[in-house]
C-alpha cells in the first residue's frame, strides 16, 4: 500500500489538467474569423426599427464635435487680441462659455438616444437568440454545453450592448474631429503641422499591430467565459452527485484551473490595452514637444504668434484625445465584435428541429392507417453506432402497445423518432399514415402527450404546470385531469391548493407528486396518442398502484405507447414488442410471450425473482446469495 502512495498523489493532481485540456475540447468552440464590417452589417436589422433615433443621435454627435473644434480658435482670437482689443479676452470668454454650454446641452440627448437604441436593439437580439434556440434539434443540444448557450444569450449580447452604452459610436465624431483638426492646423501653419504630425505613421503601425492582439485576447476571454459558465452549470446541476461522491475538492481544483485560464486571458487583454494607451500618450507628448521646438525656431521671425502656438498645442491635444478615446472605445468594440461573432455563429446553425423536407411528397392523414408505423427504420445517435437496426412495427388506433427490453435496447429511441426529435438514417416513420417528415412540427406533436421518467416542472403553480402551454390554466380542466388519476384531493390538501407554488424543477414536491403532475399534464392536453416513458419508475408501489387504477380509465379508447422496466405495469397491454440490441426480437401478448419462453420470458423471470428477494431480504440473511444465483441463472438463460 505504501508504494502506491505517490501514484495516488499524482492522480490527485490530474483534475487541473483535465479541466484545462479535456474540458476545453467540450466547452470551447473553435476560433472564428473576425469580420468587423460583416458583423456590424448583421447588427443593422436589429437597429433598423429605431433608425430615426439612431440617426438623430449621430447628428447631435456631429454637432457637438463641431462646437468642440471652435474652442481653440476662440482662444487664439482672444490671445492674439491682447494689446490690440481691450474686449478680446472678455468676448472670447463669453463665446467659450456659450460653446461649452451648447456642447453639454447636446451631449445629454445624444447619449440618451444612443443608449436607448442600444438597449432596445439588444433586447430584440436577445429575444431572437432565445427563440432561435427553441427551433434547434435535440442533437444540437446533445453536444452543446448549456453554459455556452447561456453565455451567448447573456454575456455576449451584453458585450454588444456595451458598445452603445459606452459611447463607442462617438468614434464617428472623433474621426470628424481628426480630419477637421488637420485641415485647420495646415491652414494655420503647414510647416509646424508637418513637424507635429511626423510621428503619425508610427502611431498607425502601432495601433494596427495592437488592434490584432487585442482582438485575439478578447476572443480568448469570450471562450474562457463560456467554458466557466458551462462548468458552473454542470456542477450546480449535478450537485447531488458531487456531494454524494465527495467530489467537492476535485471540483474546486478543476474550477481553479478554469478560473486561472480565465484570469490569464483577461490579463493579456489588459496588457495590450494598457500598451496602446501608453504608446498614444507618449506619441502625443512628442508631437507637442515638436510643435514647441518648431515654434522656438521661428520665434525670432515672429511668424508664430502666441495665440497660434496655444491653438496648435490645444489642437494637438484635441487630436490625440480622440485617438486615446478610440483606443479605449476600440477595446469595447473588439469585445462587442467578438461577442457578435459568437452570437451570429450560433444563429448560423442549420440544425433546425423537424423542418418539413422540400422534396417530401405531400401526404394526407388516412383514417384507416395505423396510429404509428415504422418501416425498416435504421438510426444512430453517433456515426457508425446504430441504436435501431431495420426496425418495423405498427400501432393500431386505440391499441395499447408496450415496448420492452433491457436498458439501451432502443425503446425510448423509437419514441424520439415518432416525435421526430431526431432524423432517421433510413426507412420511414408515419403517424396516422403520414410520414413525420411531411408533418408540420407543431401539428405533429399536438397528437402526442408524453409522460417521461424524469419530470421537469417549471417555476409557477401546480395549475400552470398541469396546463403547460396555455397562457391561463383552465381550472375546470385541471381539476378533471387530476380527478381522472385520483389525485385531486392530494393536491387540494396542500396550502393554496392548485395554486400552490412550484419551485425550480419542482424541488418542493416529492418524486411521486411530480409524476402525478406529469400524468395530469398529459390528460389535460387530451391527446390522440399517450406516451408513457418509464412513467412509474420513480414512484413507490402504493403510488404506482394508484396510478395504474387511474390510468386504466384514462387509456380506454386511446392509442398508447408504454415503456416500462416494471413488467407488472404492462401485462394488460394489447400487444408487447420486445427489443434487444436495437432490433425487434418478439411481439405478442403477455401470455403468448411467456409461452414462447424467449427474451421476454427471461426478463419476466428475472424481475419476478428480484421482487421476491426484495420482499424476503429484510427477513433472510441469505438474500445476497440468492440474488447472485438468480442473476447467474438469468445470464445463462440469455446465452
Amino acid at each position: 500500500m505504501t508504494t502506491q502512495a505517490p501514484a495516488v498523489q499524482k492522480q490527485a493532481k490530474a483534475p487541473p489538467k483535465r479541466a484545462e485540456q479535456a474540458l476545453a475540447r467540450f466547452h470551447e468552440e473553435g476560433a472564428l474569423q473576425a469580420y468587423d464590417a460583416k458583423n456590424l452589417v448583421r447588427l443593422w436589422p436589429f437597429v433598423r426599427p429605431y433608425k430615426a433615433q439612431f440617426i438623430a443621435s449621430l447628428a447631435l454627435l456631429l454637432a457637438a464635435s463641431s462646437l468642440a473644434l471652435l474652442r481653440p480658435l476662440i482662444m487664439k482670437a482672444g490671445l492674439d487680441g491682447i494689446g490690440k482689443d481691450p474686449h478680446a479676452i472678455t468676448r472670447a470668454g463669453l463665446l467659450l462659455t456659450l460653446v461649452i454650454v451648447g456642447e453639454q446641452a447636446i451631449a445629454f440627448p445624444q447619449m440618451y438616444l444612443m443608449q436607448k437604441v442600444g438597449a432596445t436593439a439588444m433586447a430584440t437580439l436577445r429575444r431572437t437568440v432565445f427563440e432561435f434556440l427553441h427551433t434547434r434539434s435535440l442533437s444540437f443540444f446533445d453536444r452543446t454545453p448549456v453554459g455556452r448557450l447561456v453565455t451567448r444569450v447573456t454575456n455576449d449580447v451584453d458585450a454588444i450592448g456595451e458598445m452603445f452604452a459606452s459611447g463607442a459610436f462617438n468614434a464617428i465624431g472623433d474621426l470628424l474631429r481628426l480630419v477637421v483638426i488637420v485641415a485647420v492646423m495646415m491652414s494655420m501653419d503647414w510647416q509646424m503641422s508637418l513637424i507635429a504630425f511626423a510621428a503619425l505613421p508610427v502611431v498607425m503601425i502601432g495601433v494596427n499591430y495592437t488592434r490584432k492582439r487585442i482582438r485575439e485576447a478578447f476572443s480568448e476571454v469570450r471562450l474562457k467565459t463560456a467554458r466557466m459558465n458551462a462548468y458552473l452549470n454542470e456542477q450546480v446541476s449535478g450537485m447531488s452527485v458531487v456531494q454524494a461522491y465527495a467530489r467537492e475538492e476535485e471540483g474546486a481544483r478543476e474550477f481553479d484551473a478554469i478560473n486561472e485560464a480565465y484570469r490569464q486571458a483577461n490579463n493579456r487583454s489588459i496588457v495590450w490595452d494598457a500598451t496602446m494607451d501608453a504608446a498614444i500618450e507618449l506619441i502625443s507628448s512628442l508631437c507637442i514637444a515638436s510643435a514647441l521646438w518648431a515654434a522656438g525656431i521661428h520665434a525670432h521671425s515672429e511668424r508664430v504668434s502666441f495665440g497660434t502656438l496655444f491653438a496648435f498645442v490645444a489642437y494637438i491635444d484635441m487630436f490625440f484625445l480622440p485617438i486615446r478615446d478610440l483606443s479605449a472605445r476600440y477595446t469595447l468594440v473588439q469585445s462587442a465584435m467578438t461577442g457578435a461573432e459568437r452570437v451570429f455563429d450560433l444563429l448560423d446553425n442549420k440544425e433546425e428541429d423537424a423542418p418539413v423536407k422540400p422534396d417530401q411528397k405531400p401526404e394526407t392523414v388516412s383514417p384507416d392507417a395505423p396510429a404509428v408505423e415504422l418501416q425498416d427504420v435504421t438510426f444512430g445517435y453517433k456515426p457508425n453506432v446504430l441504436a435501431l437496426k431495420d426496425v418495423s412495427l405498427h400501432v393500431a388506433r386505440g391499441e395499447r402497445v408496450a415496448l420492452v427490453g433491457a436498458t439501451g435496447a432502443g425503446k425510448s429511441t423509437v419514441l424520439s423518432l415518432v416525435l421526430r426529435l431526431y432524423e432517421i438514417s433510413s426507412g420511414s416513420v408515419k403517424v396516422f399514415g403520414r410520414d413525420v417528415r411531411a408533418w408540420d412540427r407543431d401539428e405533429l406533436r399536438t397528437n402526442f402527450a408524453v409522460v417521461p421518467q424524469d419530470v421537469f416542472l417549471f417555476p409557477g403553480t401546480v395549475a400552470t404546470n398541469i396546463a403547460a402551454g396555455d397562457k391561463e390554466p383552465d381550472m375546470a380542466r385541471v381539476r378533471r385531469a387530476l380527478e381522472r388519476i385520483d389525485a385531486l384531493d392530494l393536491f387540494e390538501r396542500r396550502e393554496d391548493g392548485l395554486l400552490a407554488p412550484v419551485r425550480e424543477r419542482g424541488s418542493n414536491f416529492s418524486a411521486g407528486e411530480r409524476q402525478l403532475i406529469a400524468f395530469a399534464r398529459a390528460l389535460y392536453k387530451d391527446p390522440d396518442i399517450l406516451v408513457l416513458d418509464e412513467a412509474t419508475a420513480n414512484v413507490d408501489s402504493d403510488t404506482e398502484a394508484r396510478l395504474q387504477r387511474a390510468v386504466e380509465g384514462a387509456l380506454k379508447g386511446r392509442t398508447a405507447l408504454v415503456i416500462a422496466h416494471r413488467l407488472s405495469t404492462i401485462r394488460a397491454a394489447d400487444r408487447i414488442i420486445v427489443f434487444h440490441k436495437g432490433k425487434v426480437v418478439e411481439h405478442g401478448t403477455h401470455a403468448e410471450l411467456l409461452v414462447a419462453n424467449g427474451v421476454y420470458a427471461r426478463l419476466h423471470a428475472l424481475q419476478f425473482a428480484r421482487e421476491h428477494i426484495a420482499e424476503i431480504g429484510s427477513h433472510s440473511s441469505k438474500a445476497p446469495a440468492v440474488t447472485e444465483s438468480v442473476q447467474v441463472e438469468a445470464a445463462a438463460g440469455e446465452e
